[in-house]
């Protein structure tokens, strides 16, 4: 451990090293994405331990747009500012666009693979599920892009944590149903995976995939300290996603997709170079019709190109397709 590190590490009134508390909801999923932040912060010498705190959104079983903005997400903002944690972790996506002054994303951990993934019966993918077969998925995004490709699925809604919804596939309720295959990865359920949807398929949610990891902007010892979980890449992806759902001025509950990669490419000279590929989408949610947009740059433009996107989307009429009816949630 560094000497900056060691400096920024918190410190008791006993002048003992203090263990750091991490605010998390008590879901598999949400515990294992803050355990690895965890476990990430103990390997670099920060004792650090989990304080689960519940959500509106984990009490409250009605689609999350009519709960309100950031139901997964403000109780755990609250314990943050009123010091019974140090930081938080949340799946990024539940973030409301709009940044609380008093909180800084520090960190923003290694990405996931944010596509999207297919859990279906007897192994079969997309393509080969029959006309008619009933598909679970409460996200406008995904259902609006599902029902673009037109193979006749029968859309249902679906909440519940991972394993609530994999069951409705086990049970015959449901053929399929369409999850981040991040949230997968992370508690070791890949193995349900009949199919990961290429972006040309289904563009991922803004952040699907990524974690941010929240403290107090009037801390900057815990800024430093969290700095050290923060990957360059990934962070560069998230801007540029987010500042194209803040400019289409649209929720995590819009129909809206994208996906931003570092990618190599050549500059003229014919050195090797990092760029930014920003792809987005906007659907009716009746798949009659999909806007699709994109951009290359500088990753340092990661914003700047994000909002580039979302005005050529805009300039193709995405205004009149941004309709939310309902939600993705913060386990799927």
């Amino acid at each position: 451990m560094s000497t900056e590190a060691a400096s920024a590490t918190p410190i008791d009134a006993a002048g003992t090293q203090r263990t750091l508390r991490i605010g998390t909801r008590g879901s598999l999923l949400a515990t294992t994405q803050a355990g690895t932040v965890r476990d990430a912060l103990i390997a670099a010498g920060h004792p650090a331990e989990l304080v689960v705190i519940t959500t509106k959104g984990d009490v409250t079983a009605g689609p999350v747009q009519r709960i309100g903005v950031g139901v997964f997400t403000a109780e755990l903002r609250e314990a943050l500012l009123a010091g019974d944690v140090d930081l938080a972790v949340h799946s990024y996506k539940d973030l409301p666009t709009q940044q609380d002054e008093r909180l800084v994303v520090a960190a923003v951990p290694p990405r996931e693979d944010p596509r999207d993934a297919l859990v279906a019966r007897d192994g079969l993918v997309l393509g080969e599920l029959p006309p008619g077969s009933k598909v679970g998925t409460s996200a406008p995004r995904r259902r609006a892009q599902l029902a673009a490709l037109g193979l006749g699925l029968e859309l249902q809604e679906l909440r519940g944590n991972i394993d609530t919804r994999i069951g409705k596939v086990d049970s015959g309720e449901l053929d399929a149903i369409v999850i981040a295959r991040a949230g997968l990865s992370r508690i070791g359920r890949l193995d349900r995976v009949t199919e990961a949807l290429e972006p040309v398929q289904m563009l991922p949610a803004p952040s699907q995939g990524a974690l941010a990891v929240e403290c107090r902007a009037d801390d900057p010892s815990m800024i430093e300290l969290l700095t050290e979980l923060d990957d360059a890449p990934s962070r560069a992806a998230v801007l540029a996603e987010r500042a194209l759902l803040a400019e289409l001025e649209a929720g995590c509950t819009a129909p809206v997709g994208a996906i931003a990669e570092v990618v190599e490419s050549l500059d003229d000279d014919g050195r090797v170079i990092d760029e930014l590929s920003v792809r987005g989408c906007a659907a009716a949610l009746d798949g009659s019709d999909v806007i699709r947009a994109s951009a290359v740059g500088s990753p340092d433009r990661a914003e700047e190109l994000g909002r580039a996107v979302a005005r050529e989307l805009l300039d193709l009429g995405a205004r009149e397709l941004i309709v939310t009816e309902s939600s993705d949630t913060a386990d799927d």
